[in-house]
């Protein structure tokens, strides 16, 4: 399974969060605490907003812990918004194409976790994107399917409700084709002022997500630190060091929106189509 990370906040750089804490998202992409699998090493990629409309995207197929390219960028881009990803491949080839985050016009989104029976059902689920998201369709993964079913589906406008249908959607196509493996989602998008992340599973066994909020961050031998106040957001699939005084788990069934600092947490439920 993937790991990921979003920050919202003040610029920093990149390499703040990706290299310089104890369990930091680097080191995660080769040996992972709270994954089932501990090596995360089919890819990585960063996308991040800074002066223009579009995100900047930066994607490889190096293992995140062996690429050079990675750590001089990371330093040198400051960003206030910025997703994150090491890749583990559920079974898709190991392809730029296919490695997060995955971009559309100003949208940004990564996953962790599967669809059930994907290979079975993959046909089924790409035709029921619209052709406007499905010529943007780049690679062969079962999550860019689920971003493009998001964006159709009203993410612009709701994206909490958005992914509500878009989890029934694929749910339904599930159960029609009596696929029995869970789906197993831990996401986050951004349109480059707001994220939104979800952690759902139709066996309430979601991957594991977390979020640290405060002031502006920092990390002081291996630990991060907020300060007081408020205006920085972590989402990530696991802890960056071992102090538990700022990581919040998000509970099983629920998505979680930043703004302005601000975090609110909801509970989800998939939403039938009309």
């Amino acid at each position: 399974m993937c790991r990921w990370l979003a920050y919202a906040g003040n610029p920093i750089p990149m390499s703040t969060l990706l290299f310089q804490p104890s369990n930091s998202l680097i080191r995660q992409s080769l040996s992972a605490r709270r994954s089932i699998v501990p090596t995360n090493g089919d890819g990585f990629g960063l996308g991040w907003y800074a002066d223009l409309p579009l995100p900047g995207l930066f994607r490889d197929t190096m293992p995140a812990w062996n690429d050079a390219n990675l750590r001089s960028l990371s330093e040198q881009i400051r960003s206030r918004l910025f997703f994150a990803h090491v890749r583990a491949s559920t079974g898709t080839a190991t392809t730029r194409l296919n490695c997060h985050p995955f971009r559309h016009e100003g949208w940004l989104f990564m996953h962790n976790g599967k669809i059930g029976g994907y290979q079975t059902i993959r046909r089924e689920l790409e035709q029921l994107i619209p052709s406007a998201y499905y010529n943007g369709r780049e690679g062969t993964t079962d999550s860019e399917v689920f971003f493009l079913l998001a964006l159709a589906n009203g993410m612009a406008t709701d994206p909490v409700a958005a992914l509500g249908r878009t989890v029934a959607q694929v749910e339904e196509v599930m159960q029609a084709n009596r696929v029995v493996e869970p789906m197993r989602i831990a996401a986050a998008a951004s349109d480059g002022r707001r994220v939104v992340a979800l952690r759902y599973s139709s066996d309430r066994q979601s991957p594991t997500l977390f979020f640290a909020s405060g002031g502006e961050v920092s990390v002081l031998d291996g630990e991060c630190r907020f300060s007081q106040g408020r205006g920085s957001v972590l989402v990530l699939s696991e802890p960056l060091d071992a102090v538990p005084d700022y990581w919040v788990e998000v509970p099983e069934a629920h998505a979680l929106v930043v703004e302005e600092g601000m975090v609110a947490l909801k509970p989800f439920a998939p939403v039938a189509l009309v």
